[in-house]
Protein backbone atom coordinates (compact mmCIF):
# COMPACT_ATOMS: atom_id res chain seq x y z
CA UNK A 1 0.00 0.00 0.00
CA UNK A 2 2.10 2.99 -1.30
CA UNK A 3 1.31 6.79 -1.09
CA UNK A 4 2.70 9.26 -4.11
CA UNK A 5 1.10 12.23 -2.31
CA UNK A 6 -0.36 13.83 0.64
CA UNK A 7 -3.91 13.67 1.14
CA UNK A 8 -7.16 12.24 2.59
CA UNK A 9 -7.50 7.99 2.65
CA UNK A 10 -7.46 7.75 -0.91
CA UNK A 11 -3.51 8.33 -2.06
CA UNK A 12 -3.58 5.58 -0.41
CA UNK A 13 -3.00 3.32 -3.32
CA UNK A 14 -2.39 -1.12 -3.83
CA UNK A 15 0.66 -1.85 -6.05
CA UNK A 16 3.11 -4.67 -6.95
CA UNK A 17 6.82 -3.35 -5.73
CA UNK A 18 9.80 -5.51 -5.15
CA UNK A 19 9.84 -7.47 -2.07
CA UNK A 20 12.96 -5.87 0.50
CA UNK A 21 16.02 -7.78 0.81
CA UNK A 22 16.99 -7.68 4.46
CA UNK A 23 20.19 -6.36 5.24
CA UNK A 24 22.94 -7.91 7.75
CA UNK A 25 21.27 -7.78 10.98
CA UNK A 26 18.12 -7.66 9.63
CA UNK A 27 14.96 -10.42 8.87
CA UNK A 28 12.67 -10.32 5.74
CA UNK A 29 8.89 -11.19 7.52
CA UNK A 30 5.67 -12.47 6.19
CA UNK A 31 3.66 -10.21 7.44
CA UNK A 32 0.04 -11.60 8.82
CA UNK A 33 -1.55 -8.93 11.14
CA UNK A 34 -0.75 -5.28 10.61
CA UNK A 35 -1.04 -2.29 13.56
CA UNK A 36 -2.46 0.69 12.70
CA UNK A 37 -1.69 3.84 14.32
CA UNK A 38 -2.42 7.35 14.57
CA UNK A 39 0.82 8.64 12.92
CA UNK A 40 0.09 6.44 10.07
CA UNK A 41 -2.78 8.79 9.06
CA UNK A 42 -0.95 12.28 10.55
CA UNK A 43 1.91 11.06 8.18
CA UNK A 44 -0.36 10.40 4.94
CA UNK A 45 -1.98 13.54 5.37
CA UNK A 46 1.52 15.91 5.51
CA UNK A 47 4.60 13.60 4.79
CA UNK A 48 7.82 15.76 3.72
CA UNK A 49 7.38 15.26 -0.54
CA UNK A 50 10.83 13.97 -0.03
CA UNK A 51 10.10 11.07 1.60
CA UNK A 52 7.26 9.93 -0.97
CA UNK A 53 6.47 7.19 -2.37
CA UNK A 54 6.69 5.70 0.97
CA UNK A 55 4.89 2.55 2.63
CA UNK A 56 3.43 3.55 5.62
CA UNK A 57 3.38 1.59 9.19
CA UNK A 58 5.63 -0.18 11.53
CA UNK A 59 3.72 -2.74 13.87
CA UNK A 60 3.54 -5.77 12.66
CA UNK A 61 3.15 -9.83 13.82
CA UNK A 62 3.91 -12.68 11.42
CA UNK A 63 7.13 -14.68 10.30
CA UNK A 64 10.57 -14.78 9.67
CA UNK A 65 10.84 -15.75 5.96
CA UNK A 66 14.84 -15.22 5.83
CA UNK A 67 17.13 -14.05 8.14
CA UNK A 68 20.65 -12.03 8.28
CA UNK A 69 20.87 -11.97 11.91
CA UNK A 70 21.92 -14.53 14.53
CA UNK A 71 19.26 -13.43 16.65
CA UNK A 72 16.19 -14.76 14.41
CA UNK A 73 16.36 -17.71 12.21
CA UNK A 74 14.23 -19.01 9.55
CA UNK A 75 10.11 -19.86 10.75
CA UNK A 76 10.23 -17.99 13.78
CA UNK A 77 7.14 -16.13 14.78
CA UNK A 78 7.82 -12.44 15.77
CA UNK A 79 5.90 -9.29 16.41
CA UNK A 80 7.18 -5.70 16.42
CA UNK A 81 8.61 -3.17 13.85
CA UNK A 82 9.51 -2.95 10.69
CA UNK A 83 11.79 -0.97 8.77
CA UNK A 84 10.18 -0.94 5.06
CA UNK A 85 6.93 -0.18 5.75
CA UNK A 86 4.37 -2.32 7.51
CA UNK A 87 1.48 -1.97 5.06
CA UNK A 88 2.68 -5.11 2.58
CA UNK A 89 2.88 -8.90 2.38
CA UNK A 90 6.65 -8.71 3.12
CA UNK A 91 8.67 -6.32 5.20
CA UNK A 92 12.44 -6.06 6.45
CA UNK A 93 13.39 -5.63 10.06
CA UNK A 94 15.84 -4.85 11.76
CA UNK A 95 16.12 -8.04 14.58
CA UNK A 96 17.08 -5.46 17.52
CA UNK A 97 13.47 -4.55 17.10
CA UNK A 98 11.65 -7.89 17.11
CA UNK A 99 10.70 -9.75 20.06
CA UNK A 100 9.30 -13.66 19.34
CA UNK A 101 6.04 -14.20 19.86
CA UNK A 102 4.92 -16.36 23.18
CA UNK A 103 2.98 -19.56 23.03
CA UNK A 104 -0.16 -18.06 24.02
CA UNK A 105 -0.02 -14.76 22.43
CA UNK A 106 -1.92 -14.84 18.78
CA UNK A 107 -1.52 -12.39 15.91
CA UNK A 108 -3.45 -9.97 16.28
CA UNK A 109 -2.42 -9.28 20.07
CA UNK A 110 1.02 -9.19 19.06
CA UNK A 111 0.33 -6.75 16.35
CA UNK A 112 -1.65 -5.02 18.77
CA UNK A 113 1.36 -4.71 20.68
CA UNK A 114 4.38 -2.38 19.92
CA UNK A 115 3.67 1.31 19.38
CA UNK A 116 0.79 1.32 21.66
CA UNK A 117 2.10 -1.14 24.75
CA UNK A 118 5.95 0.44 24.60
CA UNK A 119 4.52 3.70 24.49
CA UNK A 120 2.09 3.43 28.03
CA UNK A 121 4.96 2.07 29.66
CA UNK A 122 7.41 4.14 28.64
CA UNK A 123 5.23 6.99 29.50
CA UNK A 124 4.06 5.64 32.58
CA UNK A 125 7.71 4.17 34.29
CA UNK A 126 10.77 5.71 32.17
CA UNK A 127 9.56 8.91 31.99
CA UNK A 128 6.66 9.44 34.44
CA UNK A 129 8.73 7.42 37.31
CA UNK A 130 5.04 5.99 38.60
CA UNK A 131 5.71 3.83 41.87
CA UNK A 132 3.57 1.78 44.10
CA UNK A 133 0.98 4.12 45.93
CA UNK A 134 0.71 7.08 43.50
CA UNK A 135 -2.03 8.86 41.83
CA UNK A 136 -1.89 8.52 38.19
CA UNK A 137 -4.57 9.88 35.95
CA UNK A 138 -4.67 8.82 31.84
CA UNK A 139 -6.61 10.56 29.37
CA UNK A 140 -8.16 8.23 26.19
CA UNK A 141 -8.30 5.68 28.91
CA UNK A 142 -10.35 3.36 26.19
CA UNK A 143 -7.51 3.82 23.54
CA UNK A 144 -4.93 2.05 22.56
CA UNK A 145 -2.04 3.40 24.14
CA UNK A 146 -4.93 4.50 26.97
CA UNK A 147 -6.57 0.66 28.12
CA UNK A 148 -3.01 -0.35 28.44
CA UNK A 149 -1.72 2.26 30.46
CA UNK A 150 -4.62 1.77 33.20
CA UNK A 151 -4.00 -2.04 33.47
CA UNK A 152 0.09 -1.49 33.29
CA UNK A 153 -0.52 1.44 36.17
CA UNK A 154 -2.66 -0.85 38.74
CA UNK A 155 -0.31 -4.30 37.98
CA UNK A 156 2.25 -1.67 39.21
CA UNK A 157 0.19 -0.66 41.88
CA UNK A 158 -0.52 2.68 41.46
CA UNK A 159 -4.61 4.55 42.18
CA UNK A 160 -5.30 4.82 38.01
CA UNK A 161 -7.95 7.15 37.42
CA UNK A 162 -9.27 7.19 33.73
CA UNK A 163 -10.43 10.27 31.39
CA UNK A 164 -13.44 9.07 28.80
CA UNK A 165 -16.31 9.70 27.59
CA UNK A 166 -19.32 8.12 29.52
CA UNK A 167 -19.93 5.49 26.99
CA UNK A 168 -16.28 3.99 27.72
CA UNK A 169 -16.84 3.68 31.58
CA UNK A 170 -17.77 0.48 32.33
CA UNK A 171 -14.98 -0.57 29.92
CA UNK A 172 -12.21 1.48 32.14
CA UNK A 173 -13.56 0.33 35.32
CA UNK A 174 -13.32 -3.30 34.06
CA UNK A 175 -9.82 -2.78 33.25
CA UNK A 176 -8.78 -2.11 36.88
CA UNK A 177 -9.47 1.86 36.71
CA UNK A 178 -10.34 3.23 40.40
CA UNK A 179 -12.16 5.89 39.79
CA UNK A 180 -13.35 7.40 36.06
CA UNK A 181 -14.12 10.92 34.63
CA UNK A 182 -16.32 11.50 32.28
CA UNK A 183 -15.21 14.74 30.41
CA UNK A 184 -17.99 15.76 28.46
CA UNK A 185 -20.14 15.79 32.10
CA UNK A 186 -17.51 17.05 34.07
CA UNK A 187 -14.82 19.07 34.58
CA UNK A 188 -11.39 17.25 34.81
CA UNK A 189 -9.73 19.84 36.86
CA UNK A 190 -12.65 20.11 39.21
CA UNK A 191 -13.18 16.58 39.53
CA UNK A 192 -9.59 14.86 40.02
CA UNK A 193 -7.02 16.75 42.31
CA UNK A 194 -3.74 15.68 43.95
CA UNK A 195 -2.52 13.16 41.27
CA UNK A 196 1.52 12.12 40.79
CA UNK A 197 1.51 11.97 37.25
CA UNK A 198 -0.97 12.81 34.57
CA UNK A 199 -0.78 10.92 31.39
CA UNK A 200 -1.90 12.48 28.49
CA UNK A 201 -2.69 10.64 25.15
CA UNK A 202 -5.28 13.59 23.83
CA UNK A 203 -3.60 16.96 23.45
CA UNK A 204 -5.18 20.38 23.06
CA UNK A 205 -7.36 21.61 26.21
CA UNK A 206 -6.75 18.03 27.60
CA UNK A 207 -3.13 19.02 28.51
CA UNK A 208 -3.93 22.27 30.11
CA UNK A 209 -6.47 20.62 32.10
CA UNK A 210 -4.84 17.96 33.28
CA UNK A 211 -1.48 20.00 34.57
CA UNK A 212 -4.45 21.33 36.86
CA UNK A 213 -4.82 18.25 38.46
CA UNK A 214 -1.05 17.45 38.98
CA UNK A 215 0.26 18.06 43.02
CA UNK A 216 3.32 20.89 43.18
CA UNK A 217 6.40 18.98 42.57
CA UNK A 218 4.36 16.02 40.42
CA UNK A 219 4.50 15.44 36.51
CA UNK A 220 2.89 15.42 33.33
CA UNK A 221 3.72 13.32 30.58
CA UNK A 222 2.48 14.18 27.11
CA UNK A 223 2.45 12.00 24.23
CA UNK A 224 0.08 14.46 21.87
CA UNK A 225 1.50 18.22 21.54
CA UNK A 226 4.20 19.93 23.24
CA UNK A 227 4.16 19.77 26.79
CA UNK A 228 3.75 23.28 28.91
CA UNK A 229 6.98 23.41 30.78
CA UNK A 230 6.54 27.13 31.45
CA UNK A 231 3.33 26.66 33.24
CA UNK A 232 4.72 23.79 34.85
CA UNK A 233 7.57 24.90 36.05
CA UNK A 234 6.19 27.74 38.24
CA UNK A 235 4.76 24.39 39.99
CA UNK A 236 7.62 22.63 39.94
CA UNK A 237 5.45 20.14 37.90
CA UNK A 238 8.13 18.46 35.18
CA UNK A 239 6.20 18.24 31.99
CA UNK A 240 7.64 16.43 29.02
CA UNK A 241 6.59 15.57 25.44
CA UNK A 242 7.86 12.02 25.31
CA UNK A 243 8.55 10.22 21.88
CA UNK A 244 8.07 6.23 22.00
CA UNK A 245 11.31 4.10 22.43
CA UNK A 246 11.66 0.78 19.97
CA UNK A 247 12.73 -1.49 23.13
CA UNK A 248 12.42 -5.03 21.97
CA UNK A 249 13.48 -6.39 25.66
CA UNK A 250 10.53 -4.66 27.11
CA UNK A 251 8.47 -5.35 24.25
CA UNK A 252 9.21 -9.38 24.47
CA UNK A 253 8.27 -8.70 28.45
CA UNK A 254 4.93 -7.03 27.63
CA UNK A 255 4.14 -10.01 25.37
CA UNK A 256 4.62 -12.43 28.18
CA UNK A 257 2.37 -10.71 30.51
CA UNK A 258 -0.67 -10.60 28.05
CA UNK A 259 -0.07 -14.36 27.07
CA UNK A 260 -0.35 -14.98 30.39
CA UNK A 261 -3.77 -13.26 30.94
CA UNK A 262 -2.41 -10.44 33.44
CA UNK A 263 -2.98 -7.47 30.75
CA UNK A 264 -5.35 -7.71 28.25
CA UNK A 265 -5.80 -6.06 24.84
CA UNK A 266 -8.68 -4.94 23.11
CA UNK A 267 -9.39 -5.03 19.62
CA UNK A 268 -11.61 -2.56 18.29
CA UNK A 269 -11.52 -4.04 14.63
CA UNK A 270 -9.61 -6.28 12.48
CA UNK A 271 -10.09 -5.36 9.05
CA UNK A 272 -9.11 -7.17 5.88
CA UNK A 273 -6.05 -5.30 4.15
CA UNK A 274 -8.16 -4.63 1.59
CA UNK A 275 -9.79 -2.34 3.52
CA UNK A 276 -6.85 -0.26 4.83
CA UNK A 277 -8.96 3.19 3.57
CA UNK A 278 -11.13 2.21 5.91
CA UNK A 279 -8.95 1.77 8.92
CA UNK A 280 -7.36 4.71 8.52
CA UNK A 281 -10.93 6.67 8.69
CA UNK A 282 -11.82 4.81 11.96
CA UNK A 283 -8.43 5.66 13.27
CA UNK A 284 -8.77 9.28 12.38
CA UNK A 285 -12.16 9.57 14.03
CA UNK A 286 -11.19 9.20 17.11
CA UNK A 287 -13.59 7.34 18.89
CA UNK A 288 -12.36 3.39 18.86
CA UNK A 289 -11.71 1.67 21.53
CA UNK A 290 -8.64 -0.53 21.34
CA UNK A 291 -6.74 -1.10 18.77
CA UNK A 292 -7.64 -1.33 14.87
CA UNK A 293 -6.11 -4.10 12.83
CA UNK A 294 -5.70 -5.18 9.15
CA UNK A 295 -5.23 -8.74 8.42
CA UNK A 296 -2.77 -9.67 5.13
Amino acid sequence: MVIHETGGPEVLRFEEVPQPEPDHGEVLVRVRVIGVNPIEWKLRSCMKAKSLPAILGSDVSGTVKRSRAESLSEGDEVFGFVASGAYAEYATAPAAGLAKRPAGLDDEQAAALPVAALTAWQALFDHGGLQAGQRVLIAGASGGVGHLAIQFAKRAGAHAIGIGSGANREFVLSLGADEFVDYREQDVASAVGDVDLAFDTVGGATTLAMLETVRDGGSLVTIANDAPEEQARQRGIDARHVVMSRDAEQLAEIGVLVASGEVRVEIARTLPFEEVRRAHELSEAGHTRGKILLRV
